[in-house]
């Protein structure tokens, strides 16, 4: 397995969240202790960047969906970079329905 990594760093339009790894029951809490650390001004798109994730269980879409509630009322939340295993999966449980994506790093504003 290797193991979850969190960065932050800002671009243009707000925080950027980049996830490395695995994001799995054993590390969703890594997820789930750094989002309320994250301060937003209502306006601001909240991008969380999967493109660095290995895999990702029901554990980790719960982590994922944790962030989304936490910030719904700040800012917008989006992903971007999902992997193609992902994304499967969020069309199964109906979450493409929920988070935007933004389908490459390319598309992420910079600060």
């Amino acid at each position: 397995m290797s193991p979850l990594k969190i960065t932050i760093r800002d671009a243009a339009t707000g925080p950027v969240l980049e996830i490395f790894g695995e994001l799995y029951y054993g590390s969703a809490t890594g997820l789930l202790e750094v989002i309320p650390t994250i301060t937003l001004r209502p306006g601001q798109h909240f991008i969380l960047d999967l493109g660095g994730m290995a895999f990702c269980d029901s554990s980790g879409l719960s982590a994922l969906i944790a962030a989304h509630a936490a910030h719904a009322a700040q800012a917008d939340l989006a992903l971007a970079a999902v992997p193609t295993h992902t994304l499967r999966t969020r069309r199964i449980v109906g979450l493409d329905q929920t988070f935007p994506i933004h389908w490459d790093r390319e598309t992420i504003p910079r600060s």
